[in-house]
Parts: C-alpha cells; sequence; structure tokens
C-alpha cells in the first residue's frame, strides 16, 4: 500500500536526522549564530565582509535545518490524518521526495565544513597493474567522472590525456569547478579495481585491473613560493584529434619540479602561455599537498600505497557477479552500469558521513 511505503521511506529518513541534530547542537550552532547577531549590532560591522558574509551562511544554514525538522515531524501527522485518502497520500509523497533531496543537500553542506572542501580541484586518474586492461579500465573512470560532472552540474576541463598504447588512457587530468568540488570528489581518491572477463583476451579468462585517482584542491598562488631554477620546463604538440591549432604547434607544457620530481602537464589551451599557467596552478597544489601528507604521515604513520592489491577503496565487479562495493563503508550496489554512468553520490555521501561520525 502507498501508505506502508511512504511509512517506510520516512523511517529510512531517521538516521541522517539524527545526524543533522548531533551535528546542530553538538556544534552548539545556535548560540554561534546568536553571538554572531549581537557582534552585527557593532556600527562598523558592515566593514567586516568575512564576518557577515559568515553570519548569512548560518542564518541560511539555519532556517533551512528548522525546515527539514518541521516538516519532518509534521509528515507522519499527514499520513495518518489521510491514510485513506489516496489523492492525499500522493501529495504527501511529493513532499517527501523533496525533503529527501533537502535533507541530502543540508547533509552535504555540513559534512563539508573545512576550508579547503569549497575549493575547485585537479583529479589525476593513472592506470596501474594490469596492461592494456587497466588502461581501458582507466578510460572507464575517465567517463564516469565526466558523467558525474555533468549530474551534479561540475563545470570539468580535460587538462591532460595520455593514450593507451593498444586501448583506453594511461592516465588524465580532469579540472573540477563548482560547489564544493574538492569537498565532494576527495572521496573518490585512492585506488579503483575492476573484475571483469577481458574484451582483449581471446580466452574470455576473467582480469582484475587497477586505477589510482588522485585528487588535489586548488590553492592560492601564495601558498608556496617556487623558485624558476627548481623547474624544468618542457613542450611538446598536444595529443588528440588531427587538424586543430592546439595539435599544430608545440603548445603543450610539461613543467618537472626538480627536487620532488613532481612533473605536471597541460596540453588543453590553445597556446604555450596558458598551458604553462594551467601547469603552475596544478604543480602548485601539489606541492601543497605534499607538504600537509608530510606531517599527517609523520604523525599517523601511513604510507603510500601501490597501485595494485590490498589499497582499493572500491571495487568494481562485472563478473561472477555484478556489484560495487566500497571498502571503507562496506556500502554495495547491485547495478554496477549505473555507477560507471556517473551515479556516484551515494557511495560520496556514505563516506563523508563516516568520516564525520568517526570525528565526533
Amino acid at each position: 500500500m502507498l501508505i506502508d511505503d511512504l511509512k517506510e521511506r520516512l523511517k529510512n529518513l531517521e538516521p541522517d536526522i539524527l545526524l543533522l541534530k548531533h551535528y546542530w547542537l553538538s556544534n552548539h550552532m545556535d548560540q554561534e549564530i546568536a553571538k554572531l547577531v549581537e557582534v552585527s549590532q557593532q556600527p562598523d560591522f558592515w566593514k567586516q565582509t568575512e564576518l557577515a558574509k559568515k553570519l548569512q551562511g548560518l542564518k541560511n544554514q539555519q532556517e533551512n535545518y528548522h525546515n527539514i525538522l518541521e516538516n519532518y515531524q509534521e509528515t507522519p501527522e499527514l499520513l495518518d490524518l489521510f491514510a485513506d485518502d489516496n489523492s492525499e497520500l500522493v501529495k504527501i509523497s511529493h513532499g517527501i521526495s523533496r525533503l529527501i533531496k533537502d535533507v541530502n543537500k543540508f547533509k552535504i553542506q555540513v559534512l563539508l565544513n573545512k576550508p579547503e572542501d569549497s575549493s575547485n580541484c585537479f583529479v589525476s586518474i593513472n592506470a596501474g597493474a594490469g596492461g592494456t586492461e587497466s588502461q581501458d579500465w582507466t578510460n572507464i573512470v575517465l567517463r564516469m567522472y565526466l558523467r558525474f560532472c555533468e549530474q551534479e552540474n561540475f563545470a570539468v576541463q580535460i587538462l591532460d590525456h595520455i593514450p593507451g598504447e593498444e586501448a583506453g588512457i594511461k592516465g588524465a587530468t580532469l579540472y573540477i569547478r563548482g560547489q564544493n568540488a574538492f569537498g565532494i570528489f576527495k572521496t573518490e581518491h585512492g585506488i579503483h579495481r575492476l573484475v571483469r572477463i577481458s574484451p582483449f583476451d581471446s580466452n574470455q579468462r576473467r582480469h582484475t585491473s587497477f586505477c589510482g585517482v588522485h585528487v588535489t584542491p586548488e590553492v592560492p598562488d601564495v601558498e608556496i613560493v617556487i623558485d624558476p631554477k627548481e623547474l624544468r620546463i618542457d613542450t611538446y604538440r598536444a595529443g588528440g584529434a588531427g587538424g586543430q591549432h592546439v595539435n599544430k604547434t608545440d603548445s603543450a607544457v610539461r613543467i618537472t619540479h626538480l627536487p620532488t620530481n613532481i612533473v605536471v602537464q597541460c596540453q588543453n589551451e590553445r597556446s604555450q602561455n596558458q598551458n604553462k599557467d594551467v601547469a603552475m596552478k596544478m604543480l602548485m597544489a601539489k606541492l601543497v599537498e605534499k607538504q600537509k601528507s608530510e606531517q599527517e604521515e609523520k604523525l599517523s604513520g601511513v604510507e603510500k600505497k601501490k597501485i595494485e592489491w590490498g589499497s582499493q577503496i572500491r571495487s568494481y565487479v562485472l563478473h561472477p557477479y555484478k556489484m560495487v562495493k566500497d571498502h571503507r563503508t562496506d556500502l554495495e550496489s547491485a547495478q554496477p552500469d549505473a555507477v560507471l554512468d556517473g551515479d556516484l553520490m551515494p557511495f560520496i555521501e556514505a563516506c563523508l558521513v563516516q568520516q564525520a561520525t568517526q570525528k565526533l
């Protein structure tokens, strides 16, 4: 019956509602807003643009939070009141759908509360162990992220694209812009493993392929000073479809930071100078991340792992059964085709919730 289905959908929301309540109360959000409102009464408050922006953002969050709680608390009463009125239940069903969307949107907002979460980001995708198989898998992962960006309204540029020897790609670098781009994509950082019957094996054997995804937040240029003497800058002809300007000149740029051996490259822009500017942004981001990573490794003793067994964050199994499993959260999906077509948000949300609850 429709009413039973609606009650079940409402019940499934309960863990998320409890999470939002815990976040709101444990962070004393109402008290913080009250303090900022008091400060805003001062004559020169209008000069403090950052505080004013923060207050407006928190007020919007507060309004959304209380609207969600009010709707969640009122809906069971409406279900009881119109239990025998199917036309009203259909209207309530639309309201529950909107409530679920509001809860998911708000949940993402409160979980992404680190300063860098709001940054744009660079996503590097590289083939691991497995040769042609992994290069083909890496191309599939690239398409998965492009589809995800399309669905979630992120602007995406392919900055670099290295074709595979026989099929697929050896690697690619994306520049992703949008609200909380890094906060969303940071959960994809790690090793992705594919198990399937190989389309390249005439004996139809099952193969395991690996792909490494590295996510770096874009950072302001002032974070690190780079000595030009420590850079080796090479130019080359960009790859891709022929007949365009980008393929007729040595416009692509590769920059090597000699002290760290970090290499970045860009071939997307039309001019060499534009590609160099983008590559320098990527280098800056990777150097800042390296500094932070080294500090965290000293504190935690965690070492970086190779792109192979034992370091996967997610497995995509297409044979002998169909299943996508995230090894951090144990979330599973029996629809790998949908996941590979960009349906990643359930995995991202589960990972963000897990990270948040571990810190509470």
